[in-house]
């Protein structure tokens, strides 16, 4: 495979679907150690196994994956390759060939021990709760109860929990900069977030459209979420709104219970894709059939949600933390949409195309968020589903600031990279101030400044943030698509996803029906009918 004797196009397509075979091989092969390591981060075996691959199988591969990307952007058939159908592998293997360096192999096995550090620092967080060992996660539900002094309590406990590890984090993240910044300057980079734009694929947007983003964000949606924050501060008959009461229904009814157990979080969300769409429903089925659900929280499970594809399979695997909470029910809609993409892709041979730039495969996710909670009556009576339905889209626009934030912070990270701990803590509460909402954070100064620690994505995946935004924006246009002609939205939503990566992402927000643009003139229309809906509910 090393040196083929590859005469013709034809003969150089048939080697690139065996390379992309023994991608998906490899891949899947890390998926499932990654997957053990998740699901049991107190599991010194599978620790042991996810860590031997990132240490010793991982820096071999990426030189001789490099000679392979080499040997094919070399080629003199490559040029002869059908136009349409590999443009964008082209572009994307030319890019990854410019971007490697071998000293950076090194480099990128610490960060991802470094990654794994974290992860396992914020897995083992726990609080005694009246008796009881709770992790962070379980806490969660108490930020929904109806008592004020509970909400307090809960929210004091969890937070101070978090800031006992703060140095910790700073620590990790100070090493990361450090790595990353080098790894950039490896590459021939001034800075660590020109690489990323670079190493990411983003040849359709630049840093100006993020600044552009973020301004939209300030101007359109900054004043709706401060307005939905006022009416719930009215409807609460509260002083000032502080932390511990943004989770809480405003009007002080119970938590939603959407479901007890697990089991019954499956069914119920079966019964809406059957409502929804049958193909998509025999997809999820067949996940549930396979065991590819592990959707519980328990004591050594990392945190968060994600979807992963076992490639050589081609079939998706789900992990949560389910409660019993409504956000529950938001997440399996979500990572149930990044499973439907890959189901999509199944049958697409070569292994590069059976996934597509973030950007776009969050609109998969974040569009059956909103076509699924069409069905919430699964779950609750229709005035629940009605308050279920007005909670999501008051997320939905809450979001947009949270994802400037953390988009913003990192552009100010990655290119002031000599900054100290004192300047990254000005910078964040800067963009705190700008975009944070009217919550009084009095007495809890030192929490608020490193609420950042939370979100995982800016010490494991950076500058993986924006495109949460973009996608977003990408959902809500096909929301407002289903609103006019729900057949029509559905099959542009189901032939998008089908496309894969194979189409550069203008082209994937057009056959999905959206524009692939985020600027006030873009957000402006969606908000006001995200508002409009939400005085309906």
């Amino acid at each position: 495979m090393l040196a083929p004797q590859i005469k013709t196009a034809a003969e150089l397509e048939k080697w690139l679907l065996d390379w992309s075979e023994l991608n998906a091989a490899l891949d899947e092969e890390s998926s499932r150690r990654y997957i053990a390591m998740t699901c049991h981060t107190d599991n010194a075996d599978a620790e042991k196994a996810y860590l031997y691959f990132v240490e010793n199988v991982e820096p071999q591969l990426k030189p001789r994956q490099f000679v392979l990307e080499k040997i094919y952007v070399a080629h003199s058939s490559r040029e002869k390759l059908p136009k349409q159908r590999f443009q964008v592998f082209d572009r994307d293997v030319k890019n990854h060939v410019e971007l490697f360096r071998p000293e950076n192999v090194a480099l990128e096995t610490e960060e991802a021990k470094l990654s794994q550090q974290y992860q396992k620092l914020i897995g083992a967080q726990t609080v005694n709760f009246r008796g009881e060992e709770k992790t962070l996660v379980q806490m969660g539900r108490y930020l929904e109860e109806p008592d004020r002094a509970l909400r307090q309590e809960a929210w004091e406990l969890v937070a101070k929990r978090r800031l006992q590890d703060t140095d910790k984090c700073e620590e990790i993240f100070d090493q990361l900069i450090s790595l990353r910044t080098q790894i950039a300057r490896n590459a021939g980079f001034k800075n660590y977030r020109d690489f990323m734009f670079r190493k990411m694929g983003r040849f359709d947007y630049t840093p100006e459209n993020c600044f552009q983003f973020h301004d939209a964000v300030e101007k359109e949606i900054v004043p709706a979420v401060r307005e939905i924050q006022n009416e719930r501060n009215r409807q609460l008959k509260l002083e000032k709104l502080r932390p511990w009461d943004l989770a809480v229904d405003p009007q002080n009814r119970t938590p939603l219970k959407p479901f007890a157990e697990v089991g019954e979080m499956v069914s119920r969300t079966q019964k809406i894709f059957d409502s929804l769409d049958g193909e998509l429903a025999r997809g999820f089925k067949q996940m549930d059939d396979l065991k590819l659900l592990d959707l519980d929280n328990r004591k050594g499970k990392a945190p968060g949600g994600y979807q992963s594809t076992l490639s050589e399979a081609r079939v998706p695997f789900i992990f949560m933390n389910a409660i019993g909470l409504q956000r529950d029910v938001e997440t399996i809609l979500h990572e149930a949409g990044h499973a439907f993409h890959a189901q999509a892709t199944r049958d697409e041979d070569l292994y590069a195309y059976r996934g597509a730039p973030i950007e776009f495969c969050e609109v998969a996710s974040m569009s059956m968020e909103l076509l699924g909670n069409e069905f919430l009556e699964e779950f609750y009576p229709t005035a629940e589903a009605n308050r279920a339905r007005k909670t999501h889209l008051e997320g939905i626009i809450g979001f947009f600031p949270w994802m400037a934030t953390v988009d913003a912070f990192q552009h100010w990270i990655y290119t002031h990279a000599n900054h100290t701990r004192a300047e990254r803590k000005a910078a964040y509460l800067q963009l705190m101030d700008r975009f944070g909402g009217d919550v009084d954070y009095s007495g809890y100064e030192e929490i608020r400044a490193h609420s950042w620690h939370r979100q995982l994505h800016i010490f494991i995946h950076p500058f993986y943030y924006v495109e949460y935004g973009i996608a977003q924006l990408g959902a809500l246009q096909v929301w407002a698509n289903s609103r006019r002609d729900k057949v029509k939205a559905l099959n542009d939503y189901k032939k998008s996803l089908a496309l894969g990566g194979s189409r550069p992402l203008p082209e994937l927000f057009a056959a999905a029906g959206c524009k692939f643009q985020f600027d006030a003139a873009t957000i402006k229309p969606l908000i006001q009918l995200a508002n409009s809906e939400l005085k309906k509910l």
